[in-house]
C-alpha cells in the first residue's frame, strides 16, 4: 500500500531493543504452553499448537526454548491461564482489540483499564469494537517465492480467500477456522511462510497525523508492555513521512 504504513504493523513490530525481543519470546512461549497444555503435545496433531510453533520459528525463538515450553505443558507445573479480549478506543477514535492470557483476571482488567484512561483511551464492553474488524487467517511469503500469478494460483488451490501482493510480499487471507488446512497446503506449495497467525483484520482504517500517532503509541506500547497480553491489533493507518518522524 504505496504511501501508507499498513495497520498490521502494530501487530509484529519486531522488538526495538533486547528488552522487547525477550518479551516477545516470553509471551511465544506462552502461548506454546497454553496450545500444548490444552490438547496435544504433538504439533502434528494439534493444529493450534503447530500454529503456536510456526509462529515462535518465524520471531526466531530458540528451539530449545520451544521444547522447553512444550514440556512445561505435561509437567504439572504450568499455570492455568484464562483467554480474555478487551476492547476499547484509543486516541483519534481508534478501535483497539487487546487479547490476554491471564492467571489473575482481576489484575489484568484493572490494569488494561487504568491504561486506556491514562493514555487517552476508554475501554469499552466485548463487543464493543470487535464488530469493525473480521476474523482471519494470515499467511505471509516473501516475494521471491514467487510472483502474484504463482502465489494465487497456490492460494486458491489451497482454498484461501484473497491474496495482496506487493514488491514485499505475498499476504494470503484464509477464514480462519481454515488456517491450519489452507497453511499445509501452501508450505507443500511454496515451502515454509515467514508467518503464519490468526489476526483481527479491520473493515476499515482511520487515518491519524503525527499528533494523534504519538498518542495511540504511547497506549500500544503500554499494553504490549504487560505480561499478560499476548497481541493488541488497531485499526490505524498513518503516512510513510509520519512513521519516520515517529
Amino acid at each position: 500500500m504505496a504511501g501508507h504504513s499498513k495497520w498490521a504493523n502494530i501487530q509484529h513490530r519486531k522488538g526495538r531493543q533486547d528488552k522487547a525481543r525477550s518479551k516477545l519470546f516470553s509471551k511465544l512461549a506462552k502461548e506454546i504452553t497454553v496450545a500444548a497444555k490444552m490438547g496435544d503435545p504433538d504439533p502434528d496433531k494439534n493444529p493450534r499448537l503447530r500454529l503456536a510453533v510456526k509462529e515462535a520459528k518465524s520471531q526466531s525463538v530458540p528451539k530449545d526454548v520451544i521444547e522447553r515450553a512444550i514440556k512445561k505443558s505435561q509437567g504439572g507445573e504450568a499455570e492455568n491461564y484464562d483467554e480474555i479480549r478487551y476492547e476499547g478506543y484509543g486516541p483519534g477514535g481508534v478501535a483497539v482489540i487487546v487479547e490476554a492470557m491471564t492467571d489473575n483476571r482481576n489484575r489484568t482488567a484493572s490494569t488494561v483499564r487504568s491504561t486506556f484512561s491514562k493514555n487517552g483511551g476508554n475501554l469499552g464492553e466485548t463487543g464493543s469494537v470487535s464488530f469493525m474488524f473480521d476474523r482471519k487467517g494470515e499467511i505471509v511469503y516473501p516475494a521471491e517465492v514467487g510472483d502474484a500469478d504463482t502465489v494465487m494460483m497456490a492460494a486458491i488451490e489451497a482454498g484461501a480467500e484473497d491474496v495482496e501482493s506487493t514488491e514485499d510480499g505475498h499476504t494470503i487471507w484464509c477464514a480462519d477456522t481454515d488456517l491450519n488446512d489452507v497453511s499445509n497446503a501452501l508450505e507443500a506449495e511454496l515451502g515454509e511462510s515467514e508467518a503464519t497467525r490468526l489476526v483481527w483484520k479491520p473493515q476499515t482504517t482511520t487515518e491519524l497525523g503525527l499528533e494523534e500517532m504519538q498518542k495511540l503509541m504511547k497506549l500500544l506500547d503500554a499494553l504490549e508492555d504487560d505480561d499478560d497480553i499476548q497481541k493488541v491489533t488497531a485499526n490505524f493507518e498513518t503516512s510513510d513521512e509520519v512513521m519516520e518522524q515517529l
